[in-house]
């Protein structure tokens, strides 16, 4: 049985789809390394750091845990997880972009390692606890990454996935539309002379608009053998799911 899980569909206007998407996300992203951390800032008015520490409180997290936080990128979940941990060395980072990482390592004393959600570089039964923020649009599939998720984790290990969700509403679409895909890319042209980052952000939007719904990636969740699955929305447009493997071992069908 079929049980691939794109997490939107194909976007010819930024990749060649016989290519796949993963050689241009992984361009994007170290071409516009040193701009990302500005323009989130911009992006979450200031707001970013505080949230995060917030969801990955929701999720358990707590000191002393052993943290693997997939797609860590400039680092901005991992600073929170560092924090609330208690040691830089509990923090492992993996991305597939050289760019961020380097960008991660000026001022973040964590672990890293170069790799993808799909085949993560680590072994089984390791961690206590995996974050991925803000970046399950920019995956693949689906299906390998939650399973890799549910291999990589202790019994009883927990995940937090954060996303931005495509707000329901009409006049709330149009809104959040408008800034993302208008004024966020603009104000990135004018601060940063960088088309590429201007592109990066437009790209942005339209994964978020297209985004497979809460709905299956709850229930992806729960194909790849996790328990407990929530979904927390958060003003509309900031997702949480959490979920947690299950303390004694179970066989996955299909896995």
């Amino acid at each position: 049985m079929d049980r691939t899980i794109a997490p939107h569909p194909d976007l010819p206007r930024y990749y060649d789809v016989d290519a796949g998407k993963r050689p241009f996300v992984r361009k994007i992203f170290d071409d516009t390394a040193g701009t990302y951390d500005h323009v989130e800032r911009l992006m979450a008015f200031g707001s970013g750091s505080w949230y995060r520490r917030q969801a990955l409180t929701r999720a358990g997290l707590s000191k002393g845990m052993c943290v693997l936080d997939v797609a860590v990128g400039t680092g901005l979940v991992a600073r929170e997880e560092v924090q609330l941990t208690g040691d830089a060395k509990h923090v492992l980072g993996v991305d597939p972009s050289l760019g961020m990482m380097s960008e991660a390592r000026k001022s973040l004393p964590i672990r890293f390692a170069r790799g993808v959600a799909e085949e993560l570089p680590v072994a089984g039964d390791a961690f206590d606890f995996l974050s991925m923020g803000y970046a399950l649009r920019h995956l693949s599939d689906l299906t390998p990454a939650f399973d890799e998720f549910h291999r990589v984790l202790k019994p009883g290990g927990r995940i937090c996935i954060l996303e931005i969700t495509r707000p329901r509403t009409r006049i709330h679409l149009a809104m959040m539309k408008a800034y993302m895909r208008i004024i966020v890319p603009a104000i990135t042209r004018l601060t940063t002379r960088r088309a590429d980052t201007q592109l990066l952000w437009e790209y942005y939007w339209d994964t978020i608009e297209q985004c497979v719904p809460s709905e299956k990636i709850i229930a992806a969740l729960t194909a790849a053998g996790f328990e407990d699955v929530k979904h927390h929305l958060e003003l509309g447009m900031f997702s949480e799911y959490t979920a947690r493997k299950p303390a004694t071992a179970v066989t996955v069908t299909g896995q």
